[in-house]
């Protein structure tokens, strides 16, 4: 069977699609917090144990249970072979170590990818802020190490608690500096304050004037799990709970959106991270409606544009294993230019190795050119990517 690239490479010279994954991620090993971490914390940094009965896990001080490591690193497992716990040995090496991380992308066909933390994301959620942030510190630096040994392939997220205005923008500059393409943001501030209070404005304007775009990713601490890990919210079992993960980023851009940030700073760009996509057709049209009929009585403020209009021009979202977002672009009810493909590696619902088949499957009736768009061009425009000619 031939595979997305291969479809067209012999009709359209000179145009081969080089996919990029614009979200994968790490398996922090155990030296990362430890060796990295500022040293007053470094008898509490994060660090790998290992239990007898559940095998390694990451004990993080003030999270009760700490974090099994078999999700992290599932891909290319059968859906029944996924356990919650597992050890290093068992995990995918790339993870850790960057120049294996070459060779699976080339076994997936992919050329780079944007990766983004496993630890860090459950980080994300801790309570007490200062460790928090020292902990984010310390995975800035060793993924920066990481990054360097191919950084036209691997690139990088960084990561900010966001528990200050000016300690965040100091935060963006030092990511820039290092080379980093996005840095991450929690689900919610540290402050008192949420994503949409102009208090925030300095910090999205940063961003701009750095070029650096932040990006929000599910579950980055918003899960509503407990201590142990285990989902509390919502009704019924943890697998219809699970399904809700994408409001997180739907509501951060819902916030934004209808709160008037992109009119204060409207060069603001933002990365909606591992959310699917085959939802946003009707989102729009759901965001008009309620502007249109609701924002009297709702003292809804008043946009220089419709909700939908600021989609295009202010956020890119990432998927995986979505077909429906790919037959929406190709019904022309969804726009390529929103869209950036990813394969998840090593997570859970990770298409690696098997990217290649899925996306021939996936992309049947999408043209050349959006396809293009959303596998590499939107990636490399968003984040002032060059490939090598």
């Amino acid at each position: 069977m031939a595979t997305v690239l291969e479809r067209d490479e012999a009709k359209v010279e000179g145009k081969a699609i080089r996919p990029i994954s614009a979200d994968s991620h790490v398996t922090e090993p155990p030296n990362a917090y430890i060796d990295y971490i500022d040293p007053k914390y470094r008898d509490r940094a994060p660090r790998v144990r290992r239990d007898p009965e559940r095998g390694d896990f990451y004990d993080i001080d003030g999270l009760r249970g700490g974090i099994g490591l078999g999700t992290f690193a599932a891909a290319g497992k059968t859906p029944s072979e996924v356990k919650k716990d597992g050890t290093f040995e068992g995990l995918h090496r790339s993870g850790w170590d960057p120049k294996l991380r070459l060779a699976d992308q080339d076994l997936d066909g992919v050329y780079a990818e944007v990766i983004y933390p496993s630890v860090g994301m459950v980080l994300c959620g801790h309570e007490d802020v200062e460790y928090k942030h020292a902990c984010m510190m310390a995975y800035n630096r060793w993924i920066a190490d990481y990054a360097s040994v191919a950084p036209e392939r691997l690139l990088v997220s960084g990561q900010t608690a966001m528990r200050d205005v000016a300690e965040s923008i100091k935060d963006l500059e030092d990511c820039k500096a290092a080379g980093m393409k996005t840095v991450m943001l929690p689900l919610y501030p540290c402050t008192e304050f949420d994503y949409d209070d102009p208090r925030w404005d300095p910090f999205w304007q940063a961003s701009v004037d750095l070029d650096i775009p932040p990006s929000f990713h599910i579950s980055a601490g918003g899960n509503k799990k407990d201590k142990a890990g285990n989902f509390i919210a919502g009704r019924g079992p943890s697998l219809g709970v699970w399904i809700g993960v994408i409001r997180s980023v739907q509501d951060i851009a819902g916030m934004l959106i209808f709160s008037g940030v992109f009119d204060r700073v409207p060069g603001l760009k933002i990365a909606m991270v591992e959310g699917d996509a085959g939802w946003l057709p009707h989102m729009m049209y759901r965001m008009d409606h309620a502007y249109n009929h609701h924002r009297f009585w709702m003292k809804g403020k008043e946009l220089q544009k419709m909700p939908s209009d600021y989609w295009l021009d202010h956020f890119k979202l990432t998927f995986q294993d979505d077909k429906t977002a790919w037959q929406a672009v190709g019904a022309g009810l969804l726009d390529a230019r929103l869209l950036m493909w990813a394969n998840d590696f090593p997570h859970t619902d990770a298409t690696w190795p098997k990217s290649m088949a899925v996306l021939t499957d996936h992309t049947k009736g999408v043209t050349f050119e959006d396809r293009k768009m959303v596998l590499e061009q939107n990636v490399t425009d968003f984040y002032k990517i060059k490939l090598p000619a």
